[in-house]
């Protein structure tokens, strides 16, 4: 008795558990489609700033796919349903982010320029004298100058990136000329202006 009873309700189970899962497949699909939106009204933007967060909703969204087009709707529902608030939320970090970066040209901004200012003074004083000052040659002029070259054609070039939106490149290529401004600052023995 208890045999013949066994397959019908094994056969009801996996009945429910069939209408339960299809029950989700509407809303996982839906879900996801809302993650994708939200995520390609983004990406652009987001992929220039948090590129690793953009990558990681991605991979999110990849994996409640699978799982959907394996039929595992309640686990792609799961996996999807808080994809599209975090697709949302790429757009505040991007800002963030693009905000920090913009403020750390803007420092540059105001140092370096007056640094290549003050090396350029320096250069112009040592052009005129007859005789280079103790601790200076002509070659560690000739040094000097070929650096200063560098640093300004660099900062042209960073300049240009930040002026096409690449702030993050520009940022990355302005960074090291502040210290090799220093250098140069140092060993032609200018003083660093104050304030």
């Amino acid at each position: 008795m208890l045999k013949r009873a066994f397959p019908p309700v094994v056969l009801v189970l996996a009945c429910v558990l069939l209408v339960a899962c299809s029950r989700d497949k509407g809303p996982a699909e839906q879900a996801l489609k809302a993650a994708e939106e939200a995520l390609n009204s983004v990406k652009a933007e987001a992929a220039k700033f948090v590129p690793d967060q953009v990558k990681g909703v991605e991979d999110a969204i990849k994996a409640a796919k699978a799982n959907f087009d394996k039929g595992e709707y309640t686990a792609a529902l799961t996996g999807a349903k808080d994809l599209a608030a975090k697709a949302k939320d790429l757009a505040k970090a991007a800002a963030d982010k693009k905000a920090e970066l913009i403020k750390g040209w803007e420092a540059l901004s105001a140092e370096l320029p007056k640094m290549v200012e003050a090396i350029q003074g320096r250069m112009n004083e040592l052009a005129k004298v007859k005789k280079l000052p103790a601790g200076l040659d002509k070659a560690k002029v000739d040094e000097a100058k070929a650096g200063l070259g560098a640093i300004t054609e660099a900062w042209t070039q960073a300049t240009e990136a930040f002026k096409a939106g690449n702030i993050g490149d520009a940022l990355a290529k302005a960074k090291p000329l502040k210290d090799k401004a220093a250098e140069l600052m140092t060993s032609l023995g200018v003083q660093p202006a104050k304030g």
